[in-house]
């Protein structure tokens, strides 16, 4: 029975350690918004820490986006009716449950419960997104050209 307890505590440490690595302005953003909503942030922003752990994560253009070396992978932000993750370079996955979005080489996800998030599903689209890149960062400076990196 001790040792059931000490594994709830590690599990219990290990929660809050993830937890702790939400970068603070992203969990503002969630807890601001209303149920269901919220929820769905949460885990979106927990999973993506997990996920890419090497990826610096701020509020860019008024909602949580996660960078690697500058350049914009994921993020997600509440829209009227739903909540949207974005991969900035999400058509090249070749993904099903990814949508295109805009002209420029975005795809999304919608989602209106937590319970849509398929953890599984976002692990290897997060892999995608750190494997398959479309240079961002420099977008202005190429003119609106995109290049592949």
């Amino acid at each position: 029975m001790g040792s059931s307890c000490q594994n709830c505590r590690a599990t219990s440490e290990r929660r809050l350690r993830r937890a702790a690595v939400i970068h603070p302005d992203t969990r503002t953003y969630n807890q601001a918004l209303a149920a269901p909503d919220d929820a769905i942030c949460a885990r979106l922003a927990e999973l993506v820490d997990q996920h890419l752990p090497e990826a610096d994560n701020k509020i860019w253009h008024a909602h949580p986006v996660w960078f690697l070396d500058g350049n914009p992978v994921v993020g997600y932000s509440k829209l009227k009716h739903c909540v949207r993750l974005l991969f900035w370079s999400g058509q090249g996955f070749d993904e099903p449950g990814l949508v295109m979005e805009g002209s420029f080489k975005a795809a999304e996800a919608r989602y209106t419960r937590p319970e849509q998030i398929d953890a599984e599903t976002l692990q290897r689209w997060l892999g995608k997104a750190r494997d398959i890149q479309w240079d961002y960062k420099n977008l202005v400076r190429r003119k609106g050209r995109l290049e592949r990196l």
